[in-house]
């Protein structure tokens, strides 16, 4: 079996290995970089890298550690040994486990029919993002560390998750500095309740009254990531509207009984964040201007941010400080994340781990370029453009627009892989990503004005930017694409009604066919509700009704004379399985070119390394026989 995939591989990458370009194969197994903290003694970084294999369909992980002066990486077995544990305070342990609070399958409520496969539900909230709902919830436990037996439920009986589903993970629970107290995140709110709302809350436990206090409960919308400082003092990160998943997010402190929002006269929004060593600042990631920066602010009422780092590049995450260096993860569109030290004076950075070295030095990559583009209303739009390696302007070349998701995340300096643009330019397209309206990085009424505006100014936006490349004389105006993936694939399925002929070929990715047929299906049903105005049955809503009509893309289909590629996921809850196949079935029945890629266990994304391969073998195979 393991030669034949080998003959398989070997094949499909002859020709451009020979040119000594980036490939599916070497990207899939590229080694992903993940900090696991600084050293107790402050002299190492340790993190660890996970390496898929392809041929085996394994992925290896391995732990390092390095001198945060630099030099060769030491593998080591274990990180506990060098980086304490946070998990740990006075004996005890804090840990997060499932637990069956509600009666939910067939054999829960009738005992006489143990063969019985069914799910019974009263409310929303049945499933959600690629799991239904099974009647069991996430709750925090401590424990002493030697007797799990003896754990402690600090949630009993409440059917309430921590982590919070689909994304929360170890931040959303930690002890106080003196391990007297537990501070979680959940959203206490139950079934149609919580898919409504996006109200998560930050709570204090206290192992001695064992009583629960809501330390955020004037606030409606997101609490999230607790932080102490090592003098005590909290921070959190916080949205203040109820519905609103991608609103402006602050950083907060506890001061003397008061919360102060330390960033709310700042026109950004925050990423991620971490106190200084001595508790007056704290240093966060931003996005700004089509990347994403180490900013730092004063702990301190009325104060502005200050940019520490700045370049064509994202940092990713902040890993710790040492002295006046600080610890990030970074990467840019042509190298995936790697770990850097950054002089906190200067801002210089050093990059400290070079685990995929040698594969970039193995190949010519292209150039990314920044590029300016006027929007229809006078703006100037941000644009990220890729070339092919060893570029000729001479010649002309096929190129794609691409859509980017959220549809209010960043398109900055990310590396993806699956939307690799570094991999498109080795295929010869030129890709141009538009940051248009609904981005971060550009203040807070760019990325506020797509909600409720989808078929609106961003998706001029989207045509002011092929328009604008596509006078370069380099660019062959007869073979442009379109692609995209969730909002991005949304976005393909309505320009592929409204393109008046630009394009010569689509693909879209998990995307939204049907805003009716979305909504009824759809799990979190704040998004849509915020984004689209309200349900498409209230006629007196002048607002949805425009969304589910105007912007509809299923009203366009009469429009559609172009090939489509239409991949879907089958565990993909968010934009459920009928998007893709009712796009898919009208270009069939409409008599168009279109495929489909679907994958029955994939969720909203590719996970599995293998469907990868396939993912990225279809993708350029539909290119190749439509541009």
């Amino acid at each position: 079996m393991r030669k034949k995939i080998s003959l398989i591989l070997c094949l499909f990458t002859m020709t451009i290995v020979a040119q000594k370009v980036m490939t599916p194969e070497k990207l899939i197994q590229l080694k992903k970089v993940g900090a696991k903290g600084i050293s107790k003694n402050g002299k190492y970084v340790i993190y660890q890298t996970s390496q898929y294999n392809i041929a085996e369909n394994k992925t290896k992980k391995k732990t390092y550690k390095i001198s945060i002066d630099g030099g060769s990486p030491i593998e080591i077995k274990k990180a506990k040994k060098y980086i304490d544990n946070p998990k740990k305070k006075n004996g005890l342990k804090l840990f997060s486990k499932p637990v069956k609070i509600e009666n939910i399958k067939g054999t829960d409520i009738h005992s006489d029919v143990p063969k019985s496969n069914v799910h019974i539900y009263n409310e929303l909230n049945y499933r959600h993002w690629d799991t239904w709902n099974d009647g069991t919830f996430n709750h925090v436990f401590y424990a002493p560390t030697k007797d799990k037996k003896q754990a402690i439920d600090i949630m009993k009986n409440e059917p309430f998750d921590t982590p919070v589903k689909p994304f929360g993970g170890a931040s959303d629970y930690i002890w106080n500095n003196d391990g007297t107290k537990i501070l979680y995140v959940s959203k206490k709110l139950k079934g149609t309740k919580y898919a409504l709302s996006t109200n998560t809350d930050i709570y204090e436990y206290d192992l001695k009254t064992k009583k629960t206090i809501n330390l955020t409960l004037n606030n409606k919308g997101y609490d999230t990531h607790p932080t102490f400082s090592k003098q005590g003092e909290l921070a959190w990160l916080q949205m203040k509207r109820d519905g609103y998943e991608s609103d402006k997010n602050d950083i907060i402190i506890s001061r003397n009984g008061k919360h102060i929002n330390l960033t709310k006269n700042w026109d950004g929004t925050v990423n991620s964040f971490a106190w200084s060593k001595d508790g007056k600042e704290i240093y966060f990631v931003a996005p700004i201007g089509g990347t994403v920066q180490l900013f730092v602010i004063k702990a301190t009422e009325n104060e502005q941010p200050k940019q520490i780092t700045n370049g064509q590049f994202d940092i990713r995450g902040i890993v710790g400080q040492v002295n006046n260096k600080i610890v990030v993860s970074r990467c840019d569109m042509n190298h995936a994340t790697e770990l850097f030290v950054v002089d906190l004076s200067s801002g210089k950075m050093a990059q400290l781990t070079h685990e995929n070295d040698d594969v970039y030095n193995s190949v010519t990559l292209g150039k990314v370029e920044k590029r300016i583009v006027k929007t229809t209303d006078g703006k100037d739009m941000v644009c990220w453009v890729t070339y092919p390696p060893n570029f000729n302007p001479n010649k002309k070349y096929p190129t794609l627009l691409y859509c980017q998701g959220g549809p209010q995340g960043a398109l900055s300096q990310f590396y993806s892989f699956r939307w690799n643009f570094q991999l498109m330019s080795a295929h010869g397209y030129i890709v141009i990503a538009p940051n248009r309206r609904g981005m971060p990085g550009y203040g807070v009424e760019w990325n506020e004005q797509i909600s409720k505006d989808y078929g609106g100014q961003n998706m001029k936006d989207y045509l002011s930017a092929i328009d604008d490349i596509s006078k370069e004389p380099y660019v062959d105006t007869d073979k442009l694409g379109c692609i995209g993936a969730s909002y991005g694939g949304y976005s393909v399925l309505y320009l592929a009604g409204n393109h008046n002929k630009r394009f010569k070929s689509f693909i879209t990715h998990n995307g939204i066919f049907d805003w009716k047929s979305m909504y009824g299906t759809t799990e979190e049903m704040f998004f849509v509700n915020w984004d689209l105005g309200g349900a498409y049955w209230d006629k007196d809503n002048k607002v949805a009704q425009k969304a589910y009509n105007e912007f509809n893309p299923i009203n366009y289909v009469n429009n559609w004379d172009t090939p489509i590629l239409v991949i879907q996921g089958g565990r993909d809850y968010r934009v459920p399985i009928g998007q893709g196949l009712g796009a898919f079935q009208a270009a069939q029945l409409k008599g168009i070119k279109s495929r489909l890629l679907f994958f029955p266990k994939e969720n909203h994304w590719i996970l599995q390394g293998q469907n990868s391969l396939v993912w990225h073998r279809e993708f350029y195979k539909w290119l190749k026989e439509t541009l």
